[in-house]
């Protein structure tokens, strides 16, 4: 075994590609109203231009990590980036709201497997003790992406750049892959487990059944006005759910690589981890997206201003990260209540805010109330796997985080189709400021709820005590593999 060449490089590469997924998902969220003007898309194919890309991330992560581990890492990122970089090509040039729906399901599944490649080639190409810097940075390229998405996407789509508008969003991601593709071929070891597990399509394909037959109604209920037969597609959820379960208990009995480790969801910190995670991520997006939407609406601001709006929010995170970081032994779960709280008082505030100044809202009255709801989400974020993962033995804690990766996904998709579900059905045909700031306050109830529902569950979340006996123990073996002298897996 030996230590690759240039793994800082390595992973600056994959790490860039990972900016690049992040980026993606809230860039378009920015475009949406003009998206929808130029395509005379439908209401619900606007939902599914968001929630078909995490929908089909959620579902294919889990695989899209094996696969790097069965057949290399570099080789499944290389696809993962191809693919991801003719599906944005194909959703710059989509000619409908259906052909931009699908591309962006397309853009989702090799997403999942482009992502899982960098936290997979960390742990392969560095010591234990030089992951926590990597982990940092991770981190810190997340919360850029996050200040990044609609400031660019609004500038994309205001400059108009050679008169193709929105489609700029995603045609920024064609030079992008190719300059990734170029460098990854040349940079990145080839690297893969040496005891990998195997793929579980059957599991892939329950789960997107599952989340389909529940999805469907959601979103395309209100443009059917709700016929009966919907609710048949709902049993059929309940059904493959069922079967979904017991196909995933016994492939853990047989060989343990079940897509999600059912045994854990025993474990009442674990469920309650994925729970607040879920929750969290669902009403995060139950606000931004209609705010967006009434920004640029309601209130006629062009796409970079709507998108400069959440600038503040961005900020509060990331000043949030560094204050939160060294306080997680110390506090524990209740770091993740407060941000849960302040997450709700925050975007409470901004409503209130929103409601009150009416057509002469601008993104100062909300400074504050957006700075305190970006400081509860690193409050939430920060402490929240680690807190969750207190009880999970160490030997489980991949398949942990895979399954909250998952979560996350399925979440943030679930809430930006109930948010918008709701949003649209207020507002109906009459686009008045008025009515559609009803429609905005309808989606910020359902955000509040489900910070409430996050708040409650991080109270069933491990104590201070089960979590500082959890950190002690990943140092202590982080500093046994030191010693052990455990170097990077090159193959």
């Amino acid at each position: 075994m030996t230590t690759a060449p240039r793994r800082g490089l390595a992973i600056g590469i994959l790490l860039f590609a990972a900016f690049m997924d992040l980026l993606d998902v809230t860039i378009v969220q920015v475009a949406l109203p003009s998206i929808g003007a130029d395509l005379g898309a439908t209401d619900a194919q606007l939902e599914w231009i968001v929630s078909g890309y995490l929908l089909a991330f959620a579902v294919a992560l889990v695989t899209g990590g094996r696969l790097g581990d069965l057949h290399g890492r570099r080789r499944m990122f290389l696809i993962g980036v191809a693919g991801f970089t003719l599906a944005s090509a194909g959703a710059a040039f989509a000619w409908s709201g259906e052909a931009l729906v699908a591309t962006r399901v397309v853009q989702g599944l090799f997403a999942a497997v482009m992502v899982p490649q960098l936290l997979a080639s960390v742990q392969a190409l560095f010591s234990p003790r030089e992951r926590a810097p990597m982990f940092g940075l991770i981190g810190g390229v997340s919360g850029l992406a996050a200040v990044a998405g609609p400031v660019l996407g609004g500038w994309l789509v205001d400059a108009d750049l050679w008169g193709l508008g929105w489609r700029t969003v995603f045609l920024i991601n064609v030079p992008v892959g190719l300059v990734i593709i170029a460098l990854a071929a040349r940079f990145v070891p080839e690297t893969r487990s040496a005891r990998p597990m195997r793929l579980d399509l059957v599991g892939v394909a329950l789960l997107t059944g599952t989340v389909l037959a529940f999805m469907v109604p959601l979103v395309e209920g209100p443009s059917l006005d709700w016929p009966g037969g919907l609710w048949w597609s709902v049993a059929a959820g309940a059904v493959l759910l069922l079967a979904f379960v017991v196909h995933e208990r016994r492939r853990m009995r047989r060989d343990g690589s079940a897509l999600l480790p059912m045994p854990l969801f025993a474990d009442r910190g674990f469920s309650a981890g994925i729970t607040t995670q879920a929750a969290f991520q669902g009403a995060l997006n139950a606000f931004t997206l209609p705010f967006i939407v009434y920004l640029q609406v309601a209130l006629g601001f062009d796409a970079l201003t709507a998108g400069l709006n959440l600038l503040a929010f961005s900020l509060g995170a990331m000043v949030g990260t560094g204050l939160v970081i060294p306080l997680v032994p110390r506090v524990g779960k209740w770091l993740v209540t407060i941000g849960a709280a302040l997450l709700a008082t925050g975007v409470a505030w901004v409503f209130a805010v929103v409601d009150q100044t009416g057509a002469g809202f601008t993104g100062w009255a909300a400074l504050w109330p957006m700075l305190i709801a970006g400081l509860g989400l690193a409050l939430v974020v920060i402490p929240l796997v680690d807190v969750a993962l207190a009880t999970v033995p160490v030997a489980d804690a991949g398949a942990a985080s895979g399954a909250y990766s998952t979560f996350q996904q399925l979440g943030a998709a679930a809430g930006v189709a109930i948010s918008t579900t709701v949003f649209f059905s207020v507002v109906g045909d009459d686009w008045t400021r008025e009515r559609v700031l009803e429609a905005l306050g309808a989606s910020v109830g359902v955000s509040l709820a489900g910070f409430a529902i996050a708040g409650a569950a991080s109270l069933l979340l491990p104590s201070r005590a089960r979590v500082r006996a959890h950190l002690d123990e990943l140092h202590r073996l982080a500093e046994a593999d030191e010693e052990a002298g455990e170097p990077a897996t090159i193959g």
